[in-house]
């Protein structure tokens, strides 16, 4: 198990690629069928976030609450320098209320997902940062509501309604974290919970995935009636490819973080929540085809932007503690 396990995550990179264009030619080819599979994002997303989350021991998680210098460069890039940039490019974008609702939603949630992978391949602290995703994750969820209404101010009324978002919480966060907890618990006791947790730690590649391919297969057949939309985004999503590194770069050296720790804070800045903030989008009235082709052009943009990440950051050097 371990051997393939090792074996995916080498070639991670390369599955997502081949993943994104399977699944866009497959929707370009039948579309507009696979816009069915919309249904199919939220049980996708809640099991790889299940996987996700066993891959986080209990006791690495509180561990993670004790680098106080690691957690608050992370929290305070995310949740407040990035909220600053993303307010920053919003005012040279689209003066629509939905679209610049949908640039919102996805500049605003750190990614909890496929960042680790990234971070370790770009020789970050992935551990630390894997440890920390089921904070980022919550505090996104709480922190949201609130950054659309100030930032939308009386627009975010008729089109961010908080049971979305209870319901992300329930069953992306609550659900899937106490599921992996319990699976760790019959691990630790038992040898076929021991079998099961093994089983499952080589699931997480594959399960992001097919989150990958069941949101791409969905949203591509809708991007032709935006496609003015994407045009118009776009820029504002390279340039935050360009700045959100720098910034998160910038607060770990402010943080004296170490290298490794400093880079998974860069890489956290410049990676988005963009598949788990999908089925919020697809909640708000009248939200197809502009949210989701809001979204998947940021997911679409920051996979190759993830390229150069990986490239560039192993060459970053940190001022040690």
């Amino acid at each position: 198990m371990q051997q393939l396990r090792d074996s995916l995550e080498c070639r991670q990179i390369s599955i997502y690629f081949v993943t994104v264009v399977v699944a866009a030619i497959i929707a370009i080819l039948v579309a507009p069928a696979t816009t069915v599979l919309e249904g199919a994002v939220n049980p996708a997303l809640a099991f790889m976030l299940f996987v996700t989350f066993l891959q986080v021991p209990i006791a690495e998680l509180k561990r993670s609450f004790g680098n106080a210098r690691f957690l608050g460069a992370l929290l305070v890039t995310n949740f407040v320098l990035i909220p600053l940039l993303a307010a920053l490019l919003l005012m040279f974008g689209p003066d629509e209320p939905l679209v610049r609702l949908g640039v919102l939603l996805v500049l605003l949630t750190p990614c909890i997902d496929y960042v680790v992978t990234f971070s370790h391949l770009g020789r970050a602290d992935a551990r630390a940062l894997l440890a920390a995703t089921p904070v980022l994750l919550i505090i996104q969820m709480l922190l949201l509501p609130a950054y659309l209404t100030v930032f939308l101010g009386e627009s975010a009324t008729g089109l961010v309604q908080m049971g979305p978002f209870v319901h992300a919480f329930v069953w992306l966060i609550a659900v899937p974290l106490l599921l992996a907890a319990v699976v760790q618990l019959w691990a630790s006791r038992k040898v076929a919970g021991a079998k099961t947790a093994a089983v499952l730690g080589v699931l997480p590649v594959p399960a992001t995935a097919l989150v990958l391919f069941v949101v791409i297969a969905a949203v591509v057949p809708q991007l032709g009636p935006a496609l003015d939309v994407v045009l118009r985004v776009a820029p504002l999503y390279l340039a935050f490819a360009v700045l959100a590194p720098m910034v998160g770069w910038i607060a770990a050296r402010a943080f004296r973080l170490e290298t490794p720790l400093a880079r998974s804070v860069a890489f956290s800045a410049a990676t988005r929540n963009s598949l788990v903030v999908l089925p919020l989008a697809l909640s708000v009235p009248g939200a197809i085809p502009v949210l989701p082709a809001v979204i998947v052009t940021q997911t679409l943009i920051e996979l190759l932007a993830e390229l150069i990440y990986v490239r560039v950051m192993p060459k970053l050097r940190a001022r040690q503690a």
